[in-house]
């Protein structure tokens, strides 16, 4: 148990994926303009990265290894995300469709995002067994929505406050984030 705490916070906190790893930015820079639109790209990636890490550590583990097709991880994995994906963009469409039509291209992109693929590859690179596999993809996600909504709420503040011009749109944006990363690094000795 205490192994499967430390692998959550370590993969929320301390090795932040957005803002430690720098993996998956493209979502959290285009979609962290308000906190609603935020938190429902994160909800969208917490069910993402955790039913996936679970389905591909399942599909890794007792296919592709045992069979030796261990070298088509990356496609297969790739494969799962998209299914998952657009499973993801056929509920928000007919349950939530002001949060689907405010996502926009960015829910499609969640399959691209280098964050799902790569939780799912570091997960069996790692050797973690399936539950250590979905612990860390579920602090992965977790984590990245923490970043993602902070960074929605400082974008929400921001907007209102006199920058100068030559920091304003994306500038600021951008020092907003080395300045949460920044803050984030502070927690990289805590756990490895």
């Amino acid at each position: 148990m205490k192994e499967l705490l430390l692998i959550l916070v370590a993969s929320a906190i301390v090795n932040n994926v957005v803002l430690s790893q720098f993996l998956g930015l493209c979502p959290f820079l285009g979609v962290s303009k308000k906190i609603e639109t935020a938190a429902g790209m994160g909800g969208a990636i917490i069910f993402v990265i955790t039913i996936s890490s679970f389905v591909t550590g399942l599909i890794y583990k007792f296919i592709l290894e045992p069979t030796g097709f261990s070298y088509l991880q990356t496609i297969v994995f790739i494969l799962v995300i998209a299914a998952l994906v657009q499973f993801v963009e056929m509920f928000l469409k007919k349950q939530i469709p002001a949060l689907y039509r405010s996502l926009g291209v960015y829910l499609p992109l969640i399959t691209t995002n280098c964050a799902v693929l790569g939780i799912a590859l570091k997960n069996v690179t790692k050797g973690y067994n399936i539950l250590e596999g979905v612990i860390n993809g579920f602090g992965t996600a977790v984590g990245f929505t923490i970043a993602i909504v902070i960074m929605a709420g400082i974008r929400e503040k921001i907007e209102f406050n006199d920058i100068p011009k030559p920091f304003k749109g994306s500038a600021i944006v951008v020092v907003t984030a080395g300045l949460m990363a920044i803050a984030f690094f502070g927690f990289s000795g805590i756990i490895k």
